[in-house]
């Protein structure tokens, strides 16, 4: 969308919504709007029936975890002078095993899903962010009853982050097993995962065990600058090919 059309959005969702919008911004050339649990189900049908708004469709759904935001693995203030930089510091999430898993995390609001609207009618597009109150049992309102296509799109997020979504007709597991254990996405979830599957020709059956075939490592790209040094080095390479 245009700056103006994005400004005259964010201007109309204020005027209409008030305090029930946590927040509204505008960066990117797109508005994101984040509502309350409680709030979320009349906003959503605000959104979908106004004729100001007229969002008919939900274009997509997904959770998010939170934890470890704005933390970085990456080393961004020095770098080597030898054309590579092996930048990595300590350990993010995700890069542990199972005995060694971060346990009693407590972060205010960890879990949110986030909605993508698109407005055929007005050629716009929304972003809607809500948050989850409890992180032990992320609970929000299904937005099924007020677009079908939210359907498949929750029961991913259930799946892949534990979030429960009220109201759901069919919230089961859509990608991972039944006797999956763990939520995948979650960023507490070891990056080596929880067990291992594998036939067993004795019991002649597939049998789950810890993972022990795996080894939990940092793979870090290799970085090669275009620095003085290196343009020297490739310059004086190329006259020693061209002599002999």
């Amino acid at each position: 969308m245009s700056e103006a059309s994005v400004n005259s959005l964010a201007e109309r969702l204020v005027a209409r919504f008030g305090s029930m919008l946590s927040s509204v911004d505008t960066r990117l050339d797109q508005v994101t709007v984040e509502v309350d649990a409680g709030d979320l189900l009349t906003v959503a049908t605000a959104l979908r029936d106004e004729p100001d708004f007229d969002f008919s469709q939900l274009v997509d759904l997904c959770g998010v975890d939170y934890l470890g935001h704005g933390q970085a693995e990456w080393d961004t203030g020095s770098v080597s002078a030898t054309g590579f930089s092996r930048g990595v510091q300590g350990e993010a999430a995700g890069r542990f095993d199972w005995e060694g898993r971060p346990i009693g995390i407590d972060l205010p609001r960890r879990f949110a899903s986030v909605v993508h609207l698109l407005s055929v009618q007005h050629n716009r597009r929304l972003r809607l962010r809500t948050y989850c109150d409890d992180n032990a049992v992320p609970l929000l309102p299904s937005l099924t009853g007020l677009w079908p296509s939210a359907n498949w799109f929750e029961r991913e997020a259930f799946d892949l982050f534990g979030i429960v979504y009220d109201g759901h007709p069919d919230l089961r597991r859509i990608l991972s097993d039944y006797g999956f254990v763990g939520r995948p996405f979650r960023k507490d979830f070891p990056l080596i995962g929880n067990v291992e599957v594998r036939y067993d020709p004795e019991r002649q059956r597939v049998v789950y065990e810890p993972v022990t075939s795996v080894v939990p490592r940092v793979l870090v790209p290799r970085v090669i600058r275009d620095d003085a040094d290196l343009e020297q080095a490739r310059a004086e390479a190329a006259d020693h090919w061209q002599e002999n």
